[in-house]
């Protein structure tokens, strides 16, 4: 073979040169976004509790909507009762009763700005109109 000295250092730089990002940030923590949880809708209600508790709202939230959509659409259902046998109406309009915060510079605060740090895109608009929020 001809230069193969060369050749492998060259991979061998090329491979370094590629994963140093990836050295670079290694036990760094990027803190994800702020939400102000307090809402003016969620300060006016007498009990302050969502569908399913935060911790499950949290990890399952995208679940319990592919739920909805499902059960709504192929099913015809349109009330959801949850794990304290509280009934709810299957409906983005009911999440964003409480989780729209007029006073935020950013219209959709909870969707938006932890959507953009998981680099996610929902889809949810492509089918439902945008509600418009009276500031």
């Amino acid at each position: 073979m001809y230069k193969v000295g060369t050749i492998i250092a060259s991979l061998v730089i090329f491979v370094a040169v590629l994963s140093l990002p990836f050295f670079y940030n290694m036990g760094k923590v990027n803190k994800g976004p702020v939400i102000n949880l307090n809402t003016p809708a969620i300060q006016q209600l007498a009990v302050k509790q969502c569908i399913e508790s935060t911790e499950y709202m949290s990890a399952n939230h995208m679940k319990l909507l592919k739920k909805w959509r499902d059960e709504a659409v192929r099913e015809g259902k349109t009330e959801y009762i949850n794990s304290e046998g509280k009934s709810f109406r299957i409906s983005l309009q009911t999440c964003l009763n409480c989780h729209h915060d007029p006073t935020s510079n950013t219209s959709d605060q909870f969707c938006v700005s932890c959507h953009d740090y998981a680099a996610v895109k929902p889809n949810c608009w492509s089918c439902h109109l945008q509600p418009v929020h009276p500031s």
